[in-house]
């Protein structure tokens, strides 16, 4: 397992940071009010330039999809895995499903970091 987070920088591109464990419990205590959503794509779906929904963390349940920033960096995510969606403006990432498995995912919403 391993927890990525996804977030909009002062350039108004998104960028990859890598989270330890310590900083993926103090993401997971600001869990937000809102729907708790469980999202089932085909292994072959792809979602162009987009930015997050809201701010939230996901966890892979199954496939596999590649996440690609506008600065050309890509990185590959397997069930088990932990994205902290917060690009919630600028240019956004792409979405692609790789492999021949749907993806499975459930989404939980997020409160603001604090100050």
């Amino acid at each position: 397992m391993r927890a990525v987070r996804i977030y909009s920088g002062t350039d108004g591109e998104s960028h990859f940071e890598d989270l330890t464990p310590e900083q993926l419990a103090e993401v997971v205590d600001r869990t937000g009010d809102g729907d708790v959503r469980f999202v089932t794509r085909p292994a072959e779906f792809i979602s162009l330039w987009h930015n997050a929904p809201r701010r939230q963390y996901v966890v892979m349940l199954s496939g596999e999809w590649q996440v690609e920033t506008a600065d050309g960096s890509a990185r590959r995510f397997f069930a088990g895995d932990v994205i902290v969606a917060e690009d919630l403006t600028g240019h956004g990432h792409i979405m692609r499903g790789l492999g021949r498995e749907p993806r499975m995912l459930i989404s939980i919403p997020l409160n603001e970091p604090p100050d």
